[in-house]
């Protein structure tokens, strides 16, 4: 079972996909976003092209657990991502994935460039991980 993890912002969508067993997730890239049909057209085909069975994206809850603005416009894009791709959608709790990202490439030794670019991906790549362990446990969706 392959995955697509997402993890959307406003400017880029960090992307990972996991390998054929459902088991390791890994970086994809960053796509750097253009228009809402665009961004879930190019998003859905890549989702195709990899032949994932189901697209994973990062909720940014509020640290009170509710949603904010920023997760509408998250839920709004990745619907239409799931929609035009025809695959069920699944979201993770994504409010220390950003915080835990920058940490791992901290203490890699990444430079604040090199850091700056593979962010977004590195995100995904924890989104989408946690998915695959929560679905592993029998924990997750």
């Amino acid at each position: 079972m392959r995955a697509l993890g997402l993890d959307i912002g406003d400017r880029r969508v960090g992307i990972a996909v996991s390998d054929g067993t459902g088991t390791i997730a890994s970086p994809q890239g960053v796509y750097v976003r253009r228009s809402p049909t665009a961004d879930a057209a190019h998003l859905a085909e890549l989702a195709r092209d990899v032949g994932a069975s189901a697209i994973v994206a990062g909720l940014p809850l509020n640290m009170d657990g509710t949603e904010g603005e920023q997760a509408r416009k998250v839920r709004e894009l990745a619907q239409a991502v799931a929609a035009a791709a025809g695959l069920p959608l699944h979201y993770v709790d994504e409010r220390l994935t950003s915080a835990e990202a920058e940490r791992a490439m901290v203490e890699g030794g990444l430079s604040r460039d090199r850091r700056k670019r593979r962010a977004d991906a590195l995100a995904a790549v924890l989104i989408l991980q946690a998915w695959l362990d929560q679905r592993r446990s029998g924990r997750g969706t």
